[in-house]
């Protein structure tokens, strides 16, 4: 009797230790002590693909979608689209931002209209199509 109480409370004291030492240890994140930090993009400009290039967007008051390779020689976007990291398709539309993952045959709003750039980056728009941007520090 006297051994397996001595055992018991071994276990409960292992038990206790590890359970406060858990306590303290932060649990799994994605990015591990991630702050983000958003600002707003330097002249309204984002980085964007399309085609498999990369490309400088921006808009203009009306909402409208630019494009520049060099960032100073600008043409508007017909089709009024550019890529994320991932390939999803996003534009304006409804006074929205919306993205599609088939190429446009469906299209949805972006969740808290943010979306990753090509470099990681990640950039979102605010209700009066501010752009913001921010890096994920380490």
């Amino acid at each position: 009797m006297k051994k397996s109480f001595l055992s018991m409370l071994c276990i409960c004291f292992i038990l206790a230790v590890n359970v406060s030492v858990n306590a303290a240890t932060p649990g799994p994140v994605c990015h591990k002590y991630v702050r983000e930090e958003w600002s707003k993009a330097k002249d309204g400009i984002w980085n964007g693909i399309k085609d498999r290039k990369n490309y400088w967007y921006k808009l203009d008051k009306e909402a409208k979608l630019w494009w520049s390779t060099n960032g100073k020689k600008w043409a508007a976007v017909e089709d009024g689209m550019w890529a994320d990291k991932d390939g999803h398709w996003l534009k304006i539309s409804d006074n929205k931002l919306m993205w599609s993952a088939d190429k446009g045959a469906t299209w949805s709003e972006v969740p808290e209209w943010k979306w990753e750039g090509p470099k990681g980056e990640w950039y979102k728009f605010d209700k009066d199509w501010t752009v913001w941007v921010t890096g994920m520090e380490m």
